[in-house]
């Protein structure tokens, strides 16, 4: 039984309903046992005793949740399935414990012997797996994981337990417990347990007396109660509880407080307020006093955070958390800006730490800095300051906007020029540069022009200015502007079509260099196309040294770009610094020449020495021939027919820069004049057209695993981008193995077939029509599955024909 195999059958229990369901998996028993087996990781002579409580039970066993299965079998009360799964099997999980102790009879003396269910959970040390015990039947068990968590519980819970443990074992079992608690160092951290215990013992009604000494409102929700013990014992990610609010937290943070508890013998620690933190109703007093002891951690996992972890005492222990929690504290609207700007110091950490894409805190600076106005003498004191200021943002602010202020700064100190490729402003630069984005236009306008290169180059790359605001830099600083504008790897869009636009050869060299463009951008840069229209005569020699310097190793398309390019400047760098291998690709390099140069300038790249020697005098035999560049032409078709470029992958062909012919390479593979494996090779292309795609799912594999990259992947691809739909797979895919492997691994996060229907409903409605209710076809369809070579609806239907008779 493989696993493909195993989900076929279990796919067919499914669809084939309840009836012939069962009548199938007893058809095909030795299969099912197995397969039930392989999907329970059990020995297949538990089967029987796992399926065996429930007359549906083999079926059910196939085609339902795994947990709700076995949470079902364990609830009923049985003492040898409980024995097999929690302790033969080790599934101790609490809701399985749970289930076997609200089914289970004391009175049944199986659950006792010596590894029965009783002893087992009685070596279980403190746990999550334990916490059911605390509502056992058996009064052992009871006390037993009272000692393990009572020091994590709630006082109510521990008391809920206690009157448990007097309802099933009586007052011997009370006394017995207040004993045991009171040898304890603390009492499990509830202080007077064991006397209160005491009192119970002797009252005529323990549980009656118990239940007057608990809080009645308190501990009453499970999850509650789950949520505390699972912090309690360390775990890091516990969802929040509904309806848990921050009195209960504080509640139990009074009887034990949460934080470092030591572990493994005090090798090492974790935590308690890891997870608490994470909670909303967190109290704020438990969230500052982790911020003090963990700022680094606070600051990225806690749900919130109050504005005194900021400003109380301590709060500058951490300057590197610091600047993430005010981000964080902004943007989640915790911390009110006005109060960060006017009371956080010194001014340049609160002015770096902002969100400044943030709107709100946008609109706060640029309130903060008004009374700055479109004085250059203000902003350039305001930079000159804000590296030594230690006061507030508002306190800088002020002192730069004085008139009467002492050393006021008229030019940019230490400027310094710019650099290629552009480095992000670090320091007072960062902080100026953002706070003046935050300012009015026409504050921009009027400040830009004081700026040096450096800070030129920061304004335009980093700051992204309006239009206006860039004409005012670029007719105060000029083209070295611009240059150094187009010097960055992330440049917007809007801003690369403004530079693309200039037709500018310093311009056009920098964006070639260090900046994310288009491949057809490249190919026109290097023919000389301008986007104005025209052509130039010759490639700028800045474009020609820009292609010097590319990396190979990384960028190798940035030379292929230039190609067809016919230039004999961007020629002589491809063919001296790449090796092409495609015959197509050197042909076409040769034509472009020709067809823009002429004979001589092809003569001058084979003069290079760098192409095949049969190439170079085959192609100097056709340089004075009237009908040589014809010839050539004809000899790059033979090159680029489907058969000839179907003998490389598609990746390679694009490496080296030449297309692929879609239109004929699908007439080639139609006709069957292409190898074998071609479609599949040729659907990993972005633009593979749909009738490739059909074809290639003529031959498919089924995919080994749900992220299968190596084989028929394309098929998941396929169908999550809309370019294959599940009617599509249905209808075209074979083996039939294949098909049903690429729908149920790849179509959960593709979307239905055209009229809407998922795959679920397609299926159904093809067994319904041929198989429907007859156990027999199901079978021939199961035996069938593994070798038919049609596509899937071919398989259903050929399984009823065959069973029809």
């Amino acid at each position: 039984m493989t696993s493909s195999s195993s989900t076929a059958l279990r796919l067919a229990l499914q669809l084939a309903g309840p009836a012939a369901g069962d009548a199938l998996a007893e058809r095909l028993r030795p299969q099912v046992v197995a397969a039930v087996s392989e999907r329970f990781h059990l020995p297949a002579e538990a089967v029987d005793a796992l399926t065996g409580w429930d007359e549906h039970g083999l079926r059910r066993a196939m085609t339902e949740d795994v947990e709700e299965f076995l949470k079902r079998a364990l609830g009923t009360g049985d003492p040898d399935l409980a024995h097999l799964l929690y302790v033969r099997e080790k599934r101790r999980t609490p809701a399985f414990l749970s289930a076997i102790l609200a089914a289970a009879d004391p009175a049944d003396g199986r659950w006792y012997v010596p590894d029965g269910l009783v002893p087992t959970v009685l070596e279980m040390t403190a746990g999550l797996a334990l916490e059911p015990a605390l509502r056992a039947p058996f009064p052992e068990l009871v006390a037993h994981a009272l000692l393990q968590l009572g020091r994590a519980l709630p006082t109510a819970v521990v008391l809920d337990a206690c009157r448990r443990l007097a309802a099933v074992g009586g007052p011997a079992e009370i006394e017995k417990l207040a004993k045991r608690i009171e040898e304890t160092p603390d009492e499990l951290a509830h202080k007077g347990l064991a006397g209160l215990l005491r009192t119970a013992a002797a009252a005529p009604d323990p549980v009656a007396a118990l239940q007057d000494r608990r809080p009645s409102a308190a501990g009453t929700d499970p999850a509650h109660t789950r949520a505390l013990l699972q912090v309690r014992l360390g775990e890091r990610h516990v969802p929040q509880p509904a309806g848990l609010g921050p009195e209960a937290i504080r509640e139990e943070h009074e009887r034990r407080p949460f934080g470092p508890t030591p572990m493994d013998g005090g090798r090492w620690q974790h935590d308690t307020r890891d997870c608490l933190v994470k909670w909303e109703s967190c109290p704020d007093d438990v969230i500052t006093e982790y911020y003090r002891d963990a700022p680094f951690s606070a600051c990225h996992i806690a749900a919130r955070l109050p504005f005194e972890v900021l400003t109380g005492p301590g709060a500058s222990t951490d300057r590197i958390a610091t600047p993430e929690v005010i981000g964080r504290g902004l943007r989640a609207g915790w911390f009110p800006a006005h109060r960060v700007l006017r009371e956080l110091a010194p001014a340049r950490e609160t002015l770096a730490a902002l969100p400044y894409d943030h709107e709100p805190t946008r609109r706060a600076v640029a309130e903060l800095v008004a009374p700055l106005g479109t004085d250059p003498a203000n902003w350039l004191t305001f930079y000159a300051r804000t590296g030594g200021a230690r006061g507030t943002a508002a306190e800088l602010v002020a002192e730069a906007a004085a008139p009467d202020s002492p050393k006021r700064t008229t030019t940019w100190p230490r400027p310094l020029a710019a650099v290629f490729p552009a480095t992000a402003p670090r320091d007072a630069r960062k902080v100026f540069l953002r706070v003046l984005r935050c300012a009015p236009e026409a504050v921009q306008i009027a400040v830009v022009p004081h700026l040096d290169a450096r800070a030129v180059q920061h304004f335009l790359v980093y700051g992204d200015p309006a239009p206006a605001v860039r004409e005012a830099v670029v007719a105060a600083h000029g083209v070295p502007a611009l240059v150094s504008y187009a010097a960055h790897r992330n440049l917007p869009a809007a801003a690369l079509e403004f530079l693309l636009d200039l037709d500018e050869p310093a311009v056009d060299a920098h964006l070639f260099a260090y900046c994310r463009i288009d491949r057809r951008e490249r190919e026109r840069m290097l023919a000389g196309r301008l986007r104005g229209g025209g052509t130039r005569a010759a490639v700028p020699g800045a474009l020609l040294d820009a292609l010097d310097e590319v990396n190979v190793a990384h960028y190798r398309a940035w030379l292929i770009a230039g190609l067809e390019s016919g230039d004999l400047g961007v020629a002589r760098r491809v063919v001296g610094r790449l090796r092409l291998q495609l015959p197509a690709a050197r042909l076409r390099l040769l034509i472009a020449v020709w067809e823009r140069g002429g004979p001589d300038a092809v003569r001058d790249i084979l003069a290079m020495g760098r192409l095949p020697v049969t190439l170079r005098r085959q192609t100097e035999k056709l340089l004075d021939a009237p009908d040589g560049l014809d010839r050539l032409r004809d000899r790059l078709a033979a090159e680029e027919t489907p058969a000839k470029l179907a003998a490389h992958r598609s990746d390679r062909l694009e490496a080296e820069g030449i297309p692929i012919p879609w239109s004929a390479m699908a007439d080639a593979l139609r006709a069957g004049a292409l190898p074998e494996g071609t479609a599949a090779h040729l659907a990993w292309h972005p633009d593979c057209p749909r009738d490739i795609l059909l074809e290639a799912l003529r031959s498919t594999r089924a995919p080994a695993f749900r992220n299968d990259s190596n084989g028929d992947a394309w098929v998941r691809k396929g169908l999550t981008s809309g370019a294959l739909t599940v009617e599509d797979v249905l209808a075209h895919a074979a083996p039939a193995r294949a098909a049903m492997g690429h729908l149920l691994v790849a179509t959960p996060s593709s979307p239905p077939d055209g009229d809407g229907r998922s795959v679920g409903a397609l299926i159904t409605a093809l067994t319904d029509e041929h198989l429907g209710g007859d156990v027999e076809a199901w079978a021939v369809c199961l035996q069938l599955l593994p070798t038919f070579a049609g596509t899937l609806p071919e398989l259903i239907s050929t399984a009823g024909a065959v069973a029809r008779g």
